[in-house]
């Protein structure tokens, strides 16, 4: 990579997942934002939609424009789902490098994705170009990539919580149990009745209990890392917070192990990992210890009288489990310390 900074584009950016894009990306060192669209605030300055970012962009919202974006070394869609996929093939011939934080291309199988999404998935020739973003198992997939399609939030949590386990074929694949908490920050900024403050404050629930999309791209991915099919319930829940996801994994061992043992397993499989933090055996990960970080910390257990292993794993859903991640696979793409504008320490209290 030369001293000339990547030139970056983001497309939707007046979401949440745009603005913790712009929030990372102002203190990257070797990245510049030139051109941020949204077609229903043009002409809107960012400082203004985004008083944290007064005196740190001049930019306005614009309407998209495929020439203009052609010019950007990379384009990020934080977009509804769809939007990528019609814009991608075009960019990516002109060189640009793709980072999609929506699911245009985070499931292999379209006949599966068109199930679960509902609308026309991104044709055979873009899938092939495109690699699932999640670093600490697709790193030298990722830097090769053109087009990366990065993973859910859920996905993120549970993926890094529960393949340790999977690759050293540990566990029965069968019988996989995920228990996802996630702010509301999640659902994203669009207005609605449950979303309302007097709706879900004070509240908690499940959701999706009967199916959620994220439920197909993390079997899929566990099955292509194991080679085996991967049976998984996963039921996510709302909690009356902002920010922060807490994941609990429980799967059955196929031979004893000792917590001890577990615990030696995982520091090996994360200790060069900038992003994951194995925590010390009988932690307990608190979402207040990433919120605001790129980080995923995890903790690991194996509760006496049983053969059941526990896993508990936090992320910012916004950070490691949307923009930060997005801005890990840039730093990938394009050849950069993989740390780059992402150093920021969880925020306490």
């Amino acid at each position: 990579m030369t001293n000339q900074k990547v030139q970056v584009g983001i497309v939707g950016g007046t979401g949440y997942t745009g603005v913790e894009l712009l929030r990372s990306l102002a203190n990257h060192p070797f990245a510049e934002v030139t051109m941020i669209t949204s077609r229903s605030e043009q002409g809107v300055a960012v400082a203004d939609m985004y008083p944290n970012l007064r005196g740190i962009y001049r930019l306005q919202f614009s309407v998209p424009d495929i020439e203009k974006l052609k010019n950007c070394d990379l384009v990020f869609f934080a977009t509804p789902h769809g939007v990528a996929t019609s814009m991608a093939f075009e960019l990516i011939e002109a060189g640009v490098k793709v980072i999609d934080l929506a699911a245009d291309f985070r499931i292999e199988d379209l006949a599966v994705w068109q199930k679960w999404y509902g609308i026309e998935p991104a044709s055979e020739a873009l899938m092939a170009e495109a690699v699932y973003g999640l670093p600490e198992y697709y790193r030298e997939k990722i830097k090769h990539a053109k087009v990366i399609a990065n993973p859910g939030c859920y996905p993120t949590s549970i993926l890094l919580g529960i393949l340790p386990l999977l690759k050293a074929d540990l566990v029965k694949v069968d019988s996989i149990i995920a228990d996802g908490k996630s702010g509301v920050s999640g659902a994203g900024k669009g207005a609605s009745v449950a979303m309302l403050g007097a709706e879900m404050s004070e509240s908690f629930k499940a959701y999706g209990v009967n199916g959620h999309r994220h439920l197909p791209e993390m079997q899929e991915k566990m099955s292509l890392l194991t080679g085996q099919e991967v049976g998984l319930t996963f039921v996510p829940h709302l909690l009356p917070m902002v920010r922060g996801m807490e994941s609990t994994i429980y799967a059955t061992l196929k031979i004893d192990k000792t917590q001890a043992e577990l615990q030696a397993l995982y520091e090996a499989a994360y200790e060069n990992e900038p992003f994951v933090d194995v925590m010390p055996a009988g932690s307990l990960p608190e979402t207040r210890m990433v919120k605001g970080s790129n980080m995923c910390r995890m903790a690991i257990y194996c509760p006496p009288g049983g053969n059941i292993v526990v896993i508990t794993s936090v992320i910012d859903n916004l950070v490691k489990g949307a923009a930060g991640q997005a801005i890990q696979n840039m730093n990938i793409m394009f050849n950069l310390p993989e740390t780059a504008g992402l150093n920021q320490v969880a925020l306490l209290p």
